[in-house]
């Protein structure tokens, strides 16, 4: 599967886009649409730049999840999932409870897991909690712009 447009405006909507090089609330060099590769302090780009970036980026996110969920996703599972592990990373989703969860067949439990991911180094961040809550409501095909 793809990610819709409709996910990828969640994706902007909680990693917004910076222009110059900054540490994110878990201390990794970030630019862009939330990109960690190779960035370094003093670095810039256009916002061209960074919409390139999110989107050869996110192929990566959707083959991730295509290889670690084995049953069947909605477009909207899809998407909420894509946003999750571009924030959090392949590793996370590989090793989750959440997954263990979804590949078991038990999709109702798969919000509540989405949003006990809302820490960076130990530490509930209003951030993440509300963007945790939107990808929940994203999952369960409401209306996750209220957040």
């Amino acid at each position: 599967m793809n990610i819709s447009q409709e996910g990828i405006s969640l994706i902007k909507k909680f990693e917004g886009c910076e222009l110059e090089a900054y540490k994110c609330a878990a201390g990794v060099w970030t630019i862009g649409y939330g990109h960690t590769k190779n960035v370094k302090e003093g670095d810039s780009i256009t916002k061209e730049e960074a919409e390139t970036l999110l989107v050869n980026e996110l192929m990566d996110y959707c083959n991730y999840v295509d290889l670690y969920v084995k049953v069947p996703l909605k477009q909207n599972q899809f998407d909420a999932l894509v946003s999750w592990t571009y924030n959090l990373g392949p590793t996370n989703l590989q090793s989750s409870t959440m997954l263990k969860f979804l590949n078991a067949g038990d999709y109702h439990l798969i919000p509540t897991q989405i949003k006990r991911w809302n820490k960076a180094k130990g530490q509930v961040l209003e951030g993440l909690t509300r963007r945790r809550e939107a990808e929940a409501l994203m999952f369960e095909n409401k209306d996750w712009s209220v957040v």
